[in-house]
């Protein structure tokens, strides 16, 4: 149990030998370690070095794996930028006190409190929801509500999960410890896990193909996996897309379950100037725009614009519990969904 609230290491020959680092004066740089994949960050550090002449080093890794070559690193490390996801992972790096404190009047303008850490060392970069996917055939979406309601025996055998390993769940119980209390939320997930259909495997989107399979009628997925199938140009996606409905759970209370990707100076960035500039550049109308369009994401700033494909799932009220809160629980989300029985 202890290694899914803990730091994933790598061996520490294959953790350093992936990645090097040009040196350049501190003044014309920032390095960055992401956990994004490349093609969904490059394009815009690379809008960014045009604009500013400030070069930027990118080195591109497991999330888990990066936070452990910080830790590692100490006060050596080249970075000065930590992009990963989920409020989760976040936390575990300010634990792990590899960030700092950064002060940006842009950032806190921009960025709404409850989407940011409470010591501003990290700031949300761009939203997912995790809610509800149901097979329109077999699901009348008038028989859906909550988060809460998918424990209710009336789901028995008909729900597909991801693990309990996975962050991303382990962030919605999180969050639900922090709306609902221990008790209440273990008696849920104790409920839910009985209503699985198999046994938890696979990623977001092997989920979604096991509802379109027929394999099961519900589950819970980030909304960025849909937009992506959404977006392909391949039939059988496109068919999944038609066949599956997006449903905003708990829209009469707290509101759907949110998360982030972000970002955060490192403790010990040699480039904090840069780093700030560009974390501000992240957040900027035309870079959450693209993140939109490109990734399915929802802005973090209000008024950015979304893409079709999200205009199409419909509004939503979003959960606004802290996120720092979510990492703050992750301990006892993952303790809890052991003691439920959740694989």
């Amino acid at each position: 149990m202890a290694n899914r609230f803990g730091i994933f290491a790598l061996a520490a020959g294959t953790l350093f030998s992936s990645f090097t680092l040009p040196v350049l004066a501190d003044s014309d740089l920032v390095n960055v370690y992401s956990a994004r994949k490349e093609a969904l960050i490059k394009p815009l550090l690379d809008k960014f070095e045009a604009e500013t002449n400030i070069v930027v080093n990118l080195v591109t890794g497991n999330a888990d794996a990066l936070l452990k070559r910080l830790q590692i690193e100490g006060s050596a490390s080249p970075a000065d930028v930590f992009i990963t996801v989920d409020a989760g992972r976040l936390q575990r790096a300010k634990d792990a006190s590899v960030l700092q404190p950064i002060t940006s009047k842009t950032l806190d303008a921009a960025i709404p409190a409850h989407l940011r850490d409470t010591d501003r060392q990290w700031y949300g970069l761009s939203q997912r929801a995790r809610t509800i996917f149901y097979a329109k055939d077999k699901v009348d979406p008038a028989q859906l509500s909550t988060y809460e309601d998918l424990a209710d025996p009336k789901w028995k055998g008909k729900i597909c999960s991801r693990s309990s390993n996975n962050v991303y769940n382990q962030s919605l119980v999180a969050a639900m410890l922090e709306a609902n209390g221990t008790e209440q939320t273990e008696n849920w997930a104790k409920g839910f896990v009985k209503n699985f259909a198999k046994p938890p495997a696979g990623g977001d989107t092997d989920q979604l193909r096991a509802v379109n399979a027929g394999v099961c009628e519900l589950t819970l997925a980030n909304t960025y996996y849909f937009g992506r199938l959404a977006n392909s140009s391949k039939d059988a996606d496109k068919q999944l897309v038609n066949n599956v409905g997006v449903f905003w759970a708990n829209q009469d209370d707290r509101g759907t379950h949110v998360n982030v990707s972000g970002a955060g100076v490192t403790k010990a960035s040699k480039n904090k100037e840069n780093a700030i500039k560009l974390i501000e550049f992240l957040t900027s109308p035309e870079s959450q725009k693209w993140y939109a369009e490109v990734n399915s994401e929802y802005p973090v700033v209000a008024g950015s614009d979304v893409s079709s494909v999200l205009r199409d799932f419909g509004d939503f009220k979003a959960d606004t519990v802290e996120l720092s809160k979510l990492g703050e629980n992750n301990r006892a989300a993952v303790e809890l969904m052991d003691r439920a029985g959740w694989k």
